[in-house]
C-alpha cells in the first residue's frame, strides 16, 4: 500500500524523496498493541522505497537512524502547502517560533532559545541557518522555497557539527542537485495583494560524457505587503520585491573525485511599514515608511575524494557577501497627526505636539569559511572494524560594518559607525561504533577558538578571545525492525560578548559571559502497522548555564530611544517533548501532524526599568516560547489527477519580550490547496489563513505617544491576513 501511495505521490517528480512530514498520531502510537508493533515488519528495505536522508549530518544518515530530534519537510509537502518562502512552513515545526520584527523571518527560537532582534553590529546567533552549505545565520530572510529539496530543523545543541552558531539547533535548507537527464520547469502564481510570482528551473548534462551537470533556478516574487498607508494613500509601503537565483554545477572530475559548485544571489528589496498606534492590523499612517532590504551573493565549493583505501576526504569552502538595510518610522505617524495632539510642557502648558523619529541602519557582512574532513571507509574502520571515525578542521572569518543614523525632531539622535570582525578556528571529531546486539554508540567533540575585535565612532573598543568546547554522546538501540530508541546528551556553547553605546549608568553591563547549554534527550522512532504509520517522539531537558538574556529599557532621558544590551541570568531549565508522525491512510490519502510541548523559565534574573525599579523575572517563561505548538494536515490525490490539501497550525500564548509582560493571544491558521495534476502541467487554487485570523508575531510594551505623557501600552505587529491565489506549473523532460 505504501509503495502505491508513493507512486501517486511522486508521479509528477520521480526524484522526490519519501515524505517524512510530521503527523501527530499520538493516539495510534500510544495505544498500538506491543504485539502488533513487534510483529509488524516494515517494508523499508523495498528497493523502490526512498529513505529521507538528513543532509546536515556528517554522513548523510537516514532520518529514522539519527539519534536526535529532527524534523524534515520535503519538497512534496512544500509544494502541497503552497509554500513560497520559509515563513510558510515554519509554523508546522514543533517547538519552533520566530520573531516578526523584520519583513521576513530571520530571528528564530528552537525550544525557547534564540534571538528576537539584532539592532547593533556584533552578530552572535543561537540558531544556525545554512543554505546549501552557505552560512546565513542571523540573516536568513532570503529563503525562497522554489526548487527546494527539503528543509531540516535539528533541535538541541549541534556542538560537534556546527559549533558556536548552533547553541539551540540548526536550520538547514537543501536545494535540488543537478540531474543527469534534462529537466525544465516553470511556475506562475497570481493572487490578491497584487501577488505575482514567476519561477523557473533547468537541469541536465553540459557534456556528452555526463561528467558535467548543471541546475539553474530563478524566482521573482512581488506583492504589496498587506498594509494600507492611509496618510500617503499607498498600499505598497510594506511591499515585497524578492529576486532569488541559484546555480549548481556537478563535475565528476575522475572516478574518485566529485566537485560541486553552488552559487546564490538574492536581492530582497522589501518595505517595512507594519506598526500602528491603534494596533490596526492593516492600516498605517507613517510619513516615512521604512525598508528591510538584503542583497546576498554567496557560493560554495564541495570536493569529495574517495580514491583512498581507508578514508574519504571532503573539502567545503563557502563565502557570502551581504548588504542589508533596515529602517523604520519610529513615531509610527506623521507631522499632521502629531500637530493635532496636545502635549504638556515642563511648565504645564498645552502646546501642539512635535514628534518625528526615524531610525536607519545599513550594514555589510562578509563571511568566508573552510572545512576539511577525513572520514573512514568500510576498510578504514577501527576497533575490529566496528567503528567509523571522522576528523576535521574548520576556520571562518566574519566581518560586519554598520552605519547607524537616526533623527529625532529633525536633529541627529544616534550616529554610529562600527566595525566588527570575528575569526573562529575549530578541531572536531566523531566516532560511530556498532556495539553489537543492535546497539550503536556515537561520540563527538569540538574544540573552538574565537577571536573578535570591535570598534566604533563612540570610542567603544572590545577584543574578546575565548576557547570553547562542545560535543555529544548518543546511544541507540534497534528494538526490532520497526522501532529505534535512543538517548543523547549534547553540550553546546554560545560565545560571550559585549554591549556597545551604553550610558554611564550601565557601565557594569559592558560585557557578558559565554553561555553553556546541556541537552538531555530520549526518543523513539517507529513504524507501525506494516509501515502505514510513522512516529518520531522525543523528550528533552535543557540546562542553560549563564543564560544570555536580551534586555531593553526605554531611555528615561530620551523617550524615543531604547537602551539595548545582553546580560547573563542565572542557570535555567527548559523541558518538553516533540511528536512528529505520518499516517499513509490509503493509497491516495496521507495525513500528517506535529505537536510540541515546552516548559521554560528564567533562572535568577532581575533588571531595572527606566524608573530604576527592580523587576524580578525569575521563574517567568522565556520570550517567544509558546507552551504548545501544533499542526495537522492531509493530502488527497485521486487516481484521475485531482488533488487537495488542507493544513492548519497554531500556538498557545507567549511573551513577546524578555523585558516586559506583553503577551500574544493563542491562534490557529488554516490553509488549503486544490487542483489538478497532469504529467506535464498542473493548476492549483490555494488560500492561506482562510479564516483571516489576527495573530501577533511581535509585540512591545512601552510609551510611544507624547500626548499622553509617554504612557506605556502594548503594541502588536500582526501576521499576514487571508490571501487567495492560483498557481500554474509546467515541467518538461
Amino acid at each position: 500500500m505504501l509503495n502505491n501511495f508513493m507512486f501517486y505521490h511522486t508521479t509528477r517528480c520521480s526524484s522526490l524523496p519519501l515524505m517524512r512530514a510530521p503527523l501527530a498520531l499520538a493516539i495510534a502510537a500510544a495505544f498500538a498493541a506491543p504485539t502488533v508493533a513487534q510483529t509488524a515488519q516494515s517494508d523499508k528495505s523495498d528497493p523502490e522505497m526512498e529513505i529521507m536522508v538528513v543532509t546536515a549530518d556528517f554522513r548523510r544518515a537516514s532520518l529514522e537512524k539519527m539519534p536526535s530530534s529532527i524534523t524534515v519537510v520535503d519538497a512534496q509537502q512544500i509544494q502541497d502547502e503552497s509554500a513560497q518562502h520559509f515563513e510558510d512552513v515554519l509554523n508546522g515545526i514543533a517547538n519552533f517560533n520566530w520573531s516578526g520584527g523584520s519583513s521576513r523571518p530571520k530571528y528564530f527560537q528552537i525550544r525557547g532559545v534564540g534571538e528576537q532582534e539584532q539592532y547593533q553590529g556584533a552578530p552572535n546567533s543561537s540558531v544556525g541557518y545554512i543554505m546549501d552549505d552557505i552560512d546565513l545565520s542571523g540573516i536568513g530572510m532570503v529563503s525562497s522555497m522554489y526548487d527546494m529539496q527539503q528543509v531540516e530543523v535539528l533541535r538541541g545543541p549541534q556542538g560537534t557539527r556546527y559549533g558556536a552558531n548552533a547553541l539551540a539547533g540548526l536550520i538547514y535548507l537543501k536545494s535540488y542537485d543537478p540531474t543527469d537527464v534534462f529537466e525544465h520547469g516553470a511556475e506562475v502564481s497570481l493572487g490578491d495583494d497584487a501577488l505575482r510570482t514567476f519561477s523557473g528551473f533547468s537541469s541536465g548534462p553540459l557534456s556528452d560524457s555526463g561528467k558535467l551537470l548543471y541546475r539553474v533556478t530563478l524566482q521573482q516574487h512581488q506583492q504589496n505587503g498587506y498594509r494600507d498607508n492611509l496618510y500617503l494613500g499607498r498600499d505598497d509601503t510594506n511591499g515585497r520585491d524578492e529576486l532569488t537565483g541559484r546555480a549548481k554545477l556537478r563535475w565528476y572530475a575522475t572516478d574518485d573525485l566529485q566537485v560541486d559548485v553552488t552559487l546564490l544571489h538574492a536581492d530582497f528589496a522589501n518595505g517595512y511599514d507594519v506598526w500602528s498606534l491603534t494596533n490596526d492590523p492593516i492600516a498605517t499612517i507613517s510619513d516615512e515608511p521604512g525598508v528591510d532590504s538584503q542583497r546576498t551573493t554567496g557560493g560554495g565549493i564541495k570536493a569529495s575524494y574517495t580514491g583512498a583505501q581507508f578514508f574519504e576526504l571532503t573539502s567545503l569552502t563557502s563565502f557570502a557577501n551581504t548588504d542589508h538595510h533596515y529602517s523604520y518610522d519610529g513615531d509610527w505617524a506623521n507631522s499632521d497627526y502629531w500637530a493635532g495632539k496636545e502635549c504638556t510642557t515642563d511648565e504645564g502648558a498645552q502646546i501642539p505636539c512635535e514628534y518625528d523619529y526615524f531610525w536607519d541602519k545599513t550594514g555589510q557582512r562578509r563571511t568566508l569559511s573552510q572545512e576539511f574532513r577525513l572520514s573512514s571507509t568500510e576498510q578504514g574502520r577501527i576497533f575490529a572494524q566496528s567503528t567509523d571515525w571522522l576528523l576535521g578542521v574548520y576556520a571562518m572569518n566574519l566581518k560586519e560594518d554598520n552605519q547607524l543614523y537616526s533623527l529625532y525632531n529633525a536633529w541627529p539622535d544616534e550616529v554610529l559607525d562600527s566595525e566588527y570582525e570575528a575569526s573562529n578556528y575549530a578541531l572536531f571529531g566523531q566516532l560511530d561504533t556498532d556495539l553489537g546486539a543492535n546497539y550503536a554508540l556515537s561520540m563527538g567533540l569540538r574544540l573552538e577558538q574565537r577571536n573578535s575585535q570591535y570598534s566604533d565612532t563612540n570610542q567603544d573598543n572590545f577584543s574578546p578571545s575565548e576557547t570553547m568546547w562542545g560535543g555529544h554522546i548518543a546511544l541507540s538501540k534497534m528494538l526490532n525492525d520497526s522501532h529505534n530508541a535512543y538517548m543523547r546528551m549534547a553540550r553546546g556553547y554560545k560565545a560571550g560578548g559585549f554591549n556597545m553605546t551604553l550610558p554611564v549608568e550601565l557601565n557594569d553591563k559592558k560585557e557578558f559571559d559565554t553561555e553553556i547549554l546541556y541537552n538531555y534527550e530520549i526518543g523513539l522512532k517507529s513504524h507501525w502497522f506494516e509501515g502505514q504509520v510513522d512516529t518520531n517522539i522525543a523528550l528533552f531537558y535543557m540546562d542553560r548555564q549563564d543564560q544570555q538574556v536580551a534586555a531593553s529599557q526605554q531611555d528615561p532621558h530620551k523617550p524615543q530611544r531604547f537602551i539595548l544590551y545582553t546580560e547573563n541570568a542565572g542557570s535555567s531549565h527548559n523541558y518538553g517533548a516533540e511528536l512528529d508522525a505520518t499516517w499513509y491512510a490509503t493509497d491516495n490519502l496521507q495525513l500528517y501532524s506535529s505537536l510540541g510541548w515546552l516548559e521554560t523559565a528564567y533562572g535568577d534574573y532581575q533588571y531595572q526599568d527606566k524608573y530604576g525599579t527592580a523587576v524580578d523575572l525569575s521563574g517567568r517563561e522565556l520570550a517567544h516560547s509558546p507552551q504548545f505548538t501544533y499542526s495537522f494536515g492531509g493530502t488527497y490525490r485521486a487516481n484521475s489527477g485531482w488533488f487537495a490539501n488542507l493544513n492548519l497550525s497554531g500556538k498557545s500564548e507567549f511573551y513577546y519580550s524578555d523585558s516586559n509582560d506583553s503577551r500574544s493571544e493563542p491562534y490557529t491558521t488554516v490553509n488549503a490547496r486544490v487542483g489538478y495534476e497532469a504529467s506535464a502541467w498542473s493548476v492549483y487554487f490555494w488560500g492561506r489563513n482562510l479564516f483571516d485570523e489576527q495573530y501577533g508575531v511581535r509585540g512591545f510594551y512601552f510609551g510611544n505617544e507624547p500626548d499622553n505623557g509617554w504612557a506605556e501600552k502594548q503594541y502588536i505587529r500582526y501576521g499576514d491576513p487571508r490571501q487567495l491565489g492560483m498557481t500554474v506549473t509546467l515541467k518538461f523532460m
